[in-house]
């Protein structure tokens, strides 16, 4: 390899136009090169890209590869360790002081007990929005109240604050505020989730939260819980919604497939996961020198995973860049792999199918109410990839 190793020079920062669902052009070039590319970090620091599927999930599984916060060797200054709680950003035993005891709290068979209440939220939107009357924006009708009105009532957040909440979230989120904002939202959120921890602990409530109350977790750590759980349990599946139902529209033939065979809506949602990726890309620092694919990862070097390319890598699957819901190789990484593995996964999971299925019976005229280059997508920067609108419309 040597001399003729591929370089990615910089995170590209918009995807090729008329192709919103693909990784950018960049990054798919850098995989076609080989499995692993140099790469600077933004702060001038030199690093690895991982595009391959093998190498990623290799990665994630090596404890060789640290998670926590202030390793990140991508800037010329200290970064600080991640609060206590917010566990993504942290390696054992930390990692598992904070996880264990969510474990079963997120398990598959306590998600199926949520399927009622998922179904209940989900006609609730749908009745709004019928009742409305097209056009109508879908990100704000459909795919962000679900997922939050879940989160908020798993972790117990009263339904008045919702809103606000929401808010707080997205714009922390969604890759494009200033700096000041940025600091504002997620001040105005931990001082928000401090009252809330104090008031489970006052007078718990039948939610996770307030059992958590119950265990030797600190207050603080109370908050940087559930600081992960509501952002990742709503920003991501809001965006999965979204951007997976444009995907849907866009694929007439796939989306005609799943309207005429419902019990096809599990594997939909997982070649929805593996198509778009909306988390496209996680860090980890190697705390030793590793080989990998016929490279020396030195100790002390940030390496980018990028999930988008390695659920797309033609070495893993057929025809990786096209929407295929009859597709049988599964074993996709958007839910990550490894120790850090999506605690939420088998949540998100059940809110796809019941939202996507109960959108489509409902509404089987569904249509872009602009054309498809019109709809606002999210910046790179974001960290969850989406739509930020996406104006649908129907015959009433």
């Amino acid at each position: 390899m040597g001399e003729s190793l591929h370089t990615v020079t910089t995170l590209p920062t918009a995807r090729r136009p008329g192709c919103p669902f693909d990784p950018p052009a960049e990054l798919i070039d850098a995989r076609l090169h080989g499995p692993i590319s140099r790469y600077t970090h933004p702060g001038g620091k030199p690093g690895w890209m991982i595009t391959g599927y093998d190498l990623v999930r290799s990665v994630l599984a090596d404890p060789r590869f640290s998670s926590r916060k202030e390793l990140l060797n991508v800037v010329d200054f200290e970064i600080p360790p991640a609060p206590p709680g917010e566990f993504l950003l942290m390696d054992e035993p930390q990692h598992g002081r904070y996880r264990k005891p969510l474990v079963g709290k997120f398990t598959a068979r306590r998600m199926r007990l949520l399927t009622e209440r998922i179904e209940q939220i989900t006609t609730d939107c749908l009745d709004a929005m019928e009742k409305t009357g097209p056009p109508t924006d879908l990100v704000t009708a459909f795919a962000k109240p679900i997922p939050t009105i879940i989160i908020c009532e798993l972790l117990g957040v009263p339904y008045e604050d919702r809103d606000s909440f929401q808010e707080q979230i997205d714009s922390f989120m969604n890759g494009e505020p200033s700096e000041e904002e940025l600091i504002a939202a997620y001040t105005a959120t931990q001082q928000y989730l401090a009252e809330l921890v104090a008031a489970k602990r006052a007078n718990p409530t039948d939610d996770v939260l307030s059992e958590l109350t119950d265990s030797d977790l600190t207050d603080e750590e109370l908050k940087g819980i559930s600081l992960i759980l509501l952002a990742a349990g709503f920003d991501t599946t809001a965006n999965m919604l979204a951007l997976g139902t444009f995907a849907l529209l866009q694929n007439p033939a796939q989306l005609a497939a799943l309207r005429a065979d419902p019990a096809l809506a599990d594997r939909a949602v997982e070649e929805l996961l593996r198509y778009l990726s909306v988390a496209k890309t996680f860090m980890r620092t190697a705390l030793v020198d590793v080989e990998l694919g016929g490279q020396t990862i030195k100790a002390g070097t940030t390496v980018v995973l990028s999930y988008n390319t390695a659920n797309r890598d033609p070495e893993r699957f057929t025809d990786p860049h096209l929407l295929d819901l009859h597709r049988q190789d599964g074993g996709h990484l958007a839910f990550g792999h490894g120790t850090h593995l999506c605690l939420g996964q088998q949540l998100a999971r059940v809110e796809m199918r019941i939202a996507f299925s109960a959108l489509l019976n409902r509404f089987p005229t569904l249509r872009l109410a602009v054309p498809a280059e019109e709809v606002g997508l999210r910046p790179e920067t974001a960290d969850i990839y989406g739509v930020k609108s996406l104006p649908v419309t129907w015959d009433v």
